[in-house]
């Protein structure tokens, strides 16, 4: 039996739920604003919270507008379609910095201002859609059953396209991806728009000189491309074979890339953060590097190379300001944290990427 409550909202937390509290507990509701009265029912009871569903809104935001997807409120990917834009970056903003200091025991980072999507809606050039029992779709929130999608607002109109051919050929249950552009199966970024922002921050903050370049997690070389001609050399490592493939066809002579266990091969003696490059070289003094990790972030043993052998300057992408925080917190005793950006990959959704720029104490 559910338990209905007037409640204040006056946060919204990291994955976008929103903050009231009630008899001395935080209460947790989806698709609310900060600043908003609303009746919600409690559905679930934790030792130290509780979850709630939205009833009805008593006094609205004026920072509310109307979802532009039918598919709002019961599929899991967005979750900040009701929140006008600018307010989606003012939240996340928040989160990241409250994030770091929760986590990381960072009081007063650095955070420099949100970089936007260009476009809100219809960015995405890529989608992963599921097939079980004739469904086409994703799944539904916080649950393992799929709703069907005849077409995404976030994704690209070719996007869509290909979304409606597959619906007609009558696919069989999986997993498919759909690009704009067909090619290697190689990861790259979502939002071209964003994307090509992140390529000219991480390009304005890397020092002026130039040295060696270290691109850990380059994958097809996102980074490495992009700056390869302001550095003497170029190494790029990455797990993906297929990848480092990718990378190896239009290599300058100043590029090397190597499929290997990042972790690993950073902290290896012999490593490009110790000792000589890949053709026996010895590197220079100058040695920059560029860590872009799955959202689980480093490891401990990356973290403490990283420690001992301190590069000249740090750039770390993060696609989860949790472990970003958390791996910030042991890097801090070591490197001082010069700036921290969040970009806005993925809009109307929770998630933000941070670049965070590091150098030597």
């Amino acid at each position: 039996m559910t338990v209905a409550v007037e409640l204040q909202i006056t946060d919204v937390a990291f994955g976008g739920k929103g903050v009231a509290r009630t008899d001395g507990k935080a209460v947790f509701v989806p698709y609310v604003i900060d600043g908003e009265s609303v009746s919600a029912s409690i559905t679930r009871e934790h030792k130290k919270f509780l979850e709630a569903e939205l009833e009805t809104i008593v006094t609205a935001s004026p920072h509310r507008v109307e979802p532009r997807c039918p598919y709002f409120g019961r599929c899991g990917g967005c979750v900040y379609q009701h929140i006008e834009y600018e307010h989606q970056l003012a939240l996340k903003w928040r989160q990241v910095k409250e994030t770091l200091w929760r986590i990381g025991g960072l009081k007063e980072p650095p955070m420099r201002p949100f970089i936007p999507s260009p476009i809100e809606y219809g960015y995405r050039n890529r989608l992963t859609v599921h097939v079980r029992d004739g469904v086409i779709g994703f799944f539904r929130r916080e649950s393992n059953k799929l709703l069907a999608i005849e077409r995404c607002a976030i994704a690209r109109d070719e996007v869509n396209a290909k979304l409606a051919d597959l619906r007609g050929s009558n696919p069989h249950d999986g997993h498919y991806t759909l690009r704009v552009i067909d090619g290697p199966r190689v990861f790259t970024q979502a939002n071209d728009g964003v994307a090509a922002a992140m390529l000219d921050l991480v390009d304005r903050l890397l020092a002026p000189a130039g040295g060696t370049l270290i691109d850990a997690y380059c994958g097809a070389g996102f980074f490495a491309k992009r700056l390869r001609a302001r550095f003497e050399r170029v190494i790029g490592i990455d797990w993906d074979h297929r990848a480092i493939a990718v990378a190896r066809e239009d290599a300058n002579e100043n590029e090397t890339y190597v499929a290997a266990d990042v972790e690993t091969e950073v902290s290896a003696a012999n490593g490009p953060l110790q000792s000589a490059d890949y053709l026996g070289r010895p590197l220079g003094s100058r040695r920059f590097l560029i860590v872009d990790p799955p959202a689980t972030g480093l490891s401990k043993a990356l973290v403490e190379t990283l420690t001992e052998y301190l590069p000249t300057q740090l750039i770390y992408v993060s696609c989860n300001p949790s472990t970003l925080a958390r791996d910030l917190a042991a890097l801090k005793k070591s490197f001082r944290i010069d700036s921290i950006t969040p970009l806005d990959m993925f809009p109307q959704t929770a998630e933000v990427e941070v670049v965070a720029e590091l150098s030597p104490n």
